[in-house]
């Protein structure tokens, strides 16, 4: 995808199975907007393929996009509408589209119970607080029981306990086998909701896979932190076996070693060394997906 002579998107291959929560990461600018956008039909791609749910998004029939839910990352809407009626005709959109395999829309009292609002039901929607608006946000994107689900930063303006709620719709829509694209700046979010997770950057998809499998994968070595009795000094070493280390450590240096720390690779400096490390052979010009996974094995 280019702007004029910008190119944002440089040759993004990714297929996603049905069923699977992905999630999408990268810095500002890296392209994420623009391939979510892409993939739901709002903007055609200057070159290449895409299908999604059997379509070209750009020029899918209506009955494709009732299949297909978004959540915003803001929404603009009515303030004087009660919380039930604007779910209630929402949902009336998706109604011609039901079949037997799926009952379109959902009810509106269990939408609003699993999305936190059974009580904001009959409520103003300009007297609900910032995360309670993004519960509602939420609920439009799912009111038509949609196959793929495109959800932006989700959880922008909940608190723990509403983050907590839609991390397990999440995990629910996953059981229905809905397919769920996430895009978040939120390392830790994306490892306790995403199966797999995608890093953007520079326009390509510099890594690809499960957390536990690009922590593997890109992560040799964790890193032992001691300091010295007598002198106070501290000493970090990082090494593939810390296990070994600290046994020879504590086994040739007994009684010197005060205080000892063992930390392995977060996923959160995995992903910036990775971007990091993607911008630099960017402006270098070198291949982003090698360099950048070549320089940290």
């Amino acid at each position: 995808m280019s702007y004029g002579d910008h190119l944002v998107l440089d040759g993004i291959d990714l297929e996603v199975p049905r069923g699977q929560v992905v999630a999408l990461l990268g810095p500002n600018g890296a392209g994420k907007t623009t391939t979510v956008e892409i993939l739901e039909g709002f903007r055609q791609p200057s070159a290449g393929q895409v299908t999604v749910l059997g379509e070209n998004p750009s020029t899918a029939p209506e009955s494709w996009r009732s299949r297909v839910g978004v959540v915003l990352q803001s929404w603009r809407d009515h303030g004087t509408w009660k919380v039930r009626d604007l779910i209630e005709v929402m949902g009336g959109y998706y109604a011609p589209y039901a079949t037997a395999a799926v009952p379109r829309p959902w009810s509106t009292d269990e939408l609003l119970t699993r999305v936190g609002l059974a009580t904001q039901a009959g409520g103003r929607i300009d007297k609900l607080s910032g995360g309670q608006r993004r519960r509602l946000d939420v609920a439009i994107g799912l009111v038509g029981r949609p196959e793929l689900l495109f959800l932006d930063e989700p959880t922008t303006g909940l608190d723990p306990a509403g983050r907590r709620d839609i991390h397990d719709l999440v995990a629910d829509l996953a059981d229905l086998r809905t397919t769920v694209l996430v895009t978040t700046h939120d390392l830790a979010e994306a490892e306790k909701i995403a199966d797999r997770l995608l890093i953007l950057a520079g326009g390509r998809i510099v890594a690809d896979g499960t957390p536990d499998a690009l922590r593997h994968q890109l992560s040799r070595s964790s890193e032992v932190r001691w300091r010295d009795r007598a002198t106070g000094q501290v000493t970090v070493h990082a090494d593939a076996d810390p296990t070994a280390y600290l046994a020879h450590l504590l086994s040739t240096r007994p009684g010197e070693v005060e205080v000892l720390e063992v930390r392995a690779a977060s996923l959160e400096d995995i992903y910036l060394d990775i971007v990091r490390r993607s911008e630099t052979d960017e402006h270098d010009g070198a291949d982003l997906p090698t360099a950048a996974l070549e320089a940290l094995r």
